[in-house]
């Protein structure tokens, strides 16, 4: 690696990143003082893991930045975008249930959400389980009856005139035809929010008062439906654990370590109730202290869409404290203290969180080391069946997709230490073959994607896109007439990648320069990796075909239809999204999206 010399390197705040070869960013830091902290990873008495990023790294640059707090947010951004391996960060919690509010919307829906988090979505958890939630939503809708259904559903009742049975059994306010209007629906999305958030006193008092109003007017109908919402407003708010005596708002993250992995508990505590609870393992891919574990899960765990809470309790705070305030702060909008209580009842429960915190590590590493040694046997079985000179840690296939040559199309998917790795899943639609012609087609596949590769060479590290790493394998779903397109243009283009391809009638696996089929024994974890990453670019391929089949189905008949242009055929397929839907609406229904002209055209040339 070139290491730089220690006066070109600034002595300001700021962010570093570590480079590989093919200019993927391998490690993200940030410094108050970049010259002293970059300087110290060529000092030669490196930890083991740090010292093989260095080794792992082909270069090293800088941004700076005028402050240590905008280097944490600057830190933040970059590993966000790059994700680098030797960086620390929480496991991807995509399993954990939350349950969300889509504030954004003019009607606000209640819905159960998991993975990235979107804008102008109110999240509440997460959750353990997602029945926890659905029981708490069922118990909560009649008497904060929001809508929770799909905006498909919205729209199409709203066409009908006519509410979904939800409403009919009294867990919608149906605001899809105008039962209720925004003043009280913004009240009920207020109500569940109050109920979430764990002060459901005020709403349970506004029911009450209800009550008693309906009740001396002698409607006791009215009175009795009343007392059954405070009574299911009660028992949401019972399933809250209760966890300090005072109405106190904090969040609490314990820990619990080893030398590789360490396993993180946050408890959500709101008016002294646990609302949420996450549990999640991080990979320590470099030498960290507790400290600056921590430094990394308040990094990760709070955002736009999360903001902290005015008082988080830690274990171990965080090196140099105070920007972190400060960037947590920032984050919320208002003052964020950090606390590691050593006493009291927060000590208490902050070790029973780490308790759980344990026993959560003890049954990951159980889980792991059977998922990591099969993955690695996997890989190891690959390398011995095809005669690879390395365990193939990045496979791309690619499949050719076509039905009566028509609508052509191929896939690309991505296996990297055994795992999908979705992000790098890429779609092409043929342009350059007419007909079915899958030797030809896969011939333009591969070579559009490696001349991108080569192309992403010749740029700037920092533009560099997803196709800038090669992969240790490429498997074709096919033949020997498909693999010799692909190694004829790895040839032209003076790539040296290993190339296989796994015909389905008899799972015979062919390599270039051999006429025999190597036939893999059924029993062989190699020959099910192979099936796996081949069948999932399979399905992956056939999604894109049918998405565009349907697209150019829709567009071939409102092309035939008078008076609908590019605006219109948008707005039709935005409303109905597909010629089913369009079929069973009435003249009057589609007269809603277009003028009632167009509508009776398109209604005739709908019904033939």
């Amino acid at each position: 690696m070139n290491r730089p010399a220690p006066a070109e390197i600034p002595d300001a705040p700021g962010a570093y990143l570590f480079r590989d070869r093919h200019g993927r960013v391998n490690y993200v830091g940030k410094a108050k003082s970049l010259r002293k902290r970059v300087s110290t990873y060529f000092t030669g008495d490196l930890p083991p893991r740090t010292q093989a990023m260095v080794e792992a790294s082909d270069g090293v640059e800088w941004i700076m930045v005028d402050s240590e707090v905008a280097a944490l947010f600057l830190e933040f951004s970059l590993i966000k975008e790059h994700r680098p391996r030797f960086n620390i960060r929480l496991r991807d919690d995509k399993s954990y249930p939350y349950l969300a509010i889509t504030r954004s919307d003019l009607w606000p829906r209640a819905r159960v959400m998991r993975g990235a988090k979107r804008k102008g979505v109110q999240y509440f958890g997460p959750f353990a389980h997602a029945y926890a939630i659905r029981n708490t939503l069922d118990l909560l809708l009649k008497s904060l009856p929001i809508r929770t259904c799909s905006d498909a559903v919205f729209r199409r009742h709203e066409l009908k005139g006519r509410p979904c049975i939800e409403y009919e059994i009294e867990r919608c306010s149906a605001p899809c035809v105008g039962y209720v209007d925004p003043d009280t629906y913004a009240g009920y999305v207020s109500g569940l929010d109050q109920v979430l958030s764990g002060s459901a006193d005020t709403l349970i008092e506004g029911i009450e008062s209800r009550m008693a109003e309906a009740s001396e007017k002698l409607d006791y109908e009215r009175a009795a439906r009343l007392r059954d919402q405070a009574q299911d407003v009660r028992r949401a708010v019972a399933r809250q654990e209760v966890v300090t005596d005072k109405r106190e708002d904090f969040d609490l993250i314990a820990m619990e370590e080893t030398d590789l992995e360490t396993s993180v508990q946050v408890l959500k505590v709101r008016n002294g109730r646990i609302v949420g609870r996450l549990g999640s393992i991080i990979d320590k891919v470099e030498d960290v202290t507790p400290s600056q574990v921590t430094a990394t899960v308040l990094r990760d765990l709070y955002d736009e869409s999360s903001p902290p809470p005015r008082l988080i309790l830690v274990e171990a705070l965080p090196p140099d404290d105070e920007p972190w305030s400060d960037l947590l702060s920032q984050r919320r909008g208002a003052r964020v203290t950090l606390r590691s209580p050593k006493r009291g009842a927060k000590r208490r429960l902050l070790e029973t969180a780490r308790t759980n915190a344990s026993e959560a590590l003890l049954r990951h590493r159980l889980r792991r080391q059977s998922d990591h040694n099969a993955r690695a046997r996997d890989l190891r079985s690959l390398q011995t069946a095809l005669a690879l000179p390395e365990p193939p840690l990045r496979i791309e296939a690619y499949d050719v997709s076509t039905i009566q040559g028509r609508h052509t199309v191929a896939s690309m998917v991505v296996l990297e230490d055994g795992l999908p790795r979705r992000a790098d899943y890429r779609r092409f639609r043929i342009r350059t073959v007419t007909g079915q012609d899958d030797f030809s087609s896969m011939e333009e596949v591969i070579r559009r994607r490696f001349t991108a590769y080569l192309a992403d060479l010749d740029k700037p590290v920092s533009e560099r896109g997803k196709f800038a790493y090669p992969p240790s394998l490429v498997l074709i779903d096919g033949g020997p007439g498909q693999i010799a397109r692909a190694v004829e243009v790895l040839a032209r283009l003076d790539l040296d990648i290993p190339v296989a391809g796994l015909a389905k009638r008899m799972e015979e696996v062919y390599v270039p320069g051999q006429v025999d089929p190597i036939v893999i024994p059924r029993d062989q974890p190699a020959l099910h990796l192979l099936q796996r990453v081949r069948d999932e670019a399979h399905r992956f391929a056939l999604m894109y075909h049918r998405q565009l089949r349907g697209k150019r189905m829709i567009d071939s008949i409102l092309d035939d239809v008078d008076g609908v242009g590019p605006a219109r055929k948008k707005a039709l397929v935005r409303t109905f999204g597909s010629v089913k839907r369009m079929r069973e609406a009435s003249v009057t229904q589609l007269a809603e999206v277009v003028p009632l002209r167009v509508a009776e055209n398109l209604y005739a040339t709908l019904h033939g």
